[in-house]
């Protein structure tokens, strides 16, 4: 048994998502409550170790008021990877492992646990740190969905909600002026965002990247709807979706993938499916919408289990694992076995089949 827990760090890397908040109030509430431990605020991501000047305690009046409250009050970022970390030389950005000054700084800081909430990519430097030889429990994030360890993410059903309103909105213009509409979704490796929004808002085309797709196929779609007396048309689009030559419809360079640049796809695809059906296209890209506002009541409680959880994993010692949901009940495994395996959509999967039930196309 190692010594007692008497400081937890919190940090929150990667994108921004909604129940961010409802997870930092739950991990502050249960370990304050139930254990007596101070808890510290890590201010953006795995920086704020790199750079600890503003880490600071986290109680009560921190956490006051911020369930419903969107984004993280602790700051977040995709970029602060110690292991490679990008710094000034001489006028020149170089890359450096700044791990051993990041480890210096939990010593200093008296951080006997680091709860860490991210994605794929921050549970893998969790994960290293874990092998350095910090206490490390994770938590999962990402509105994609895409983490195999857990059946859900919280944020998943905000983003999803907001995505699912702006096709039901776009459901109205592109009727009256007899257009092809296209909304443009987060999900460069996964699909889920779109094919769930498009399902619950009755798209008539789904992107996704599983399912690589033919231009061909998706202007016979719209050509359709118009014999049929349909003179409009949703298609959803995935950010991430290909066509059926295995590439994706526009170079996705490395710079790409590591800022994604919304609207290419589906501006592109838009002007393609325009030239082909000589109709009126019009494209509407959600960005980082989907990424803000307040979290809906399932994310909220989702995030608040989680957090809760993991506090209880640091109760009973289990270092190295991150929380996640199986079967409905909030259970841990080794983030050893969580990253680095994404959860795709199965294209031959109940969901797929229930949209190509209704009708709806993949462009296939």
């Amino acid at each position: 048994m190692g010594k007692p827990v008497q400081k937890v760090g919190i940090l929150t890397g990667g994108g921004d998502c909604p129940g961010l908040n409802a997870v930092i109030r739950a991990v502050v509430k249960a370990a304050t409550i139930e254990h007596r431990w101070t808890v510290l605020g890590i201010p953006d991501g795995y920086d704020g170790l790199i750079w600890p000047e503003k880490i600071h305690p986290l109680g009560a009046k921190e956490i006051h008021g911020i369930l419903p409250r969107g984004g993280t009050i602790l700051g977040t970022s995709n970029r602060g990877n110690p292991f490679a970390y990008p710094m000034q030389e001489n006028g020149t950005t170089v890359i450096k492992d700044v791990s051993p000054i990041l480890l210096e700084n939990v010593r200093k800081a008296g951080i006997d646990v680091l709860v860490v909430v991210g994605g794929d990519g921050t549970q893998k430097i969790a994960l290293e740190l874990w092998r350095r030889g910090v206490a490390v429990v994770g938590i999962p994030k990402t509105i994609d969905n895409d983490l195999s360890a857990t059946e859900i993410t919280f944020g998943f059903d905000t983003a999803l909600q907001t995505a699912t309103e702006a096709i039901d909105k776009l459901h109205t213009t592109a009727e009256s002026h007899h257009r092809v509409m296209l909304v443009e979704v987060m999900g460069r490796d996964a699909g889920w965002i779109a094919l769930e929004s498009g399902i619950a808002g009755g798209a008539d085309v789904i992107l996704i990247p599983e399912i690589p797709f033919s231009l061909e196929k998706i202007c016979s779609k719209i050509e359709g709807r118009a014999e049929a007396g349909r003179h409009f048309s949703i298609i959803v689009v995935a950010e991430g979706c290909h066509t059926m030559d295995g590439h994706p419809i526009i170079p996705v360079d490395h710079e790409r993938r590591q800022a994604t640049r919304s609207g290419a796809i589906a501006n592109t695809v838009g002007t393609l499916v325009g030239r082909c059906t000589h109709r009126e296209t019009r494209v509407t890209v959600l960005g980082h919408i989907q990424r803000g506002g307040s979290p809906s009541p399932f994310d909220r409680v989702l995030g608040s289990r989680m957090g809760v959880a993991a506090v209880d994993l640091i109760a009973r010692g289990e270092f190295g694992h991150m929380v996640c949901l199986r079967c409905g009940s909030i259970e841990s495994t080794p983030i050893a076995k969580a990253v680095g395996a994404l959860k795709i959509v199965d294209p031959n999967g109940d969901m797929v089949r229930t949209a190509r039930a209704l009708g709806i196309s993949f462009g296939d």
